[in-house]
């Protein structure tokens, strides 16, 4: 069995964004040379997350506003890990909400998606440099 592993690097400089990072691990998955396996994709920072879903504008804005209702950012004051001196407590409860990873099946040299599935990286608390970690295994 082979495997491979590459970390892909973002630097929002917004407080959240959504990325389709699709192409990135197709290129991955190419540099792997793997055909049968697994890829898993996750985001290797607390206030981040990585998520399958479609590359819809009018989805990522529904996102946004119902990210926005679970847990605001404002009033920073509201959250109890703000106390430690930070502002994104926020971003750790839409993270948790988001996910962490997912696993995508790889067959015949490609990612074994539904249709209109595609692979994003959600920014909850951006403004530094963040990684997400592509882990593919397989023959």
């Amino acid at each position: 069995m082979k495997s491979y592993r590459k970390e892909l690097w973002f630097n929002v400089p917004g407080r959240r964004a959504f990325i389709n990072i699709t192409p990135q691990v197709e290129d991955c998955l190419r540099e792997s040379g793997i055909e049968e396996g697994l890829a898993l994709i996750n985001a290797m920072h607390i206030t981040a997350s990585v998520f399958i879903n479609d590359d819809e504008p009018g989805l990522h804005r529904d996102y946004e506003k119902w990210l926005e209702e679970l847990a605001p950012h404002e009033p920073i004051s509201r959250y109890r890990h703000n106390r430690t001196g930070e502002d994104n407590g926020d971003a750790h409860l839409k993270r948790q909400v988001m996910g962490r990873e997912v696993v995508v099946a790889i067959t015949d040299g490609k990612l074994d998606f539904g249709p209109w599935e595609q692979i994003f990286y959600g920014e909850f608390d951006g403004g530094r440099r963040k990684r997400v970690l592509v882990k593919i295994i397989g023959e």
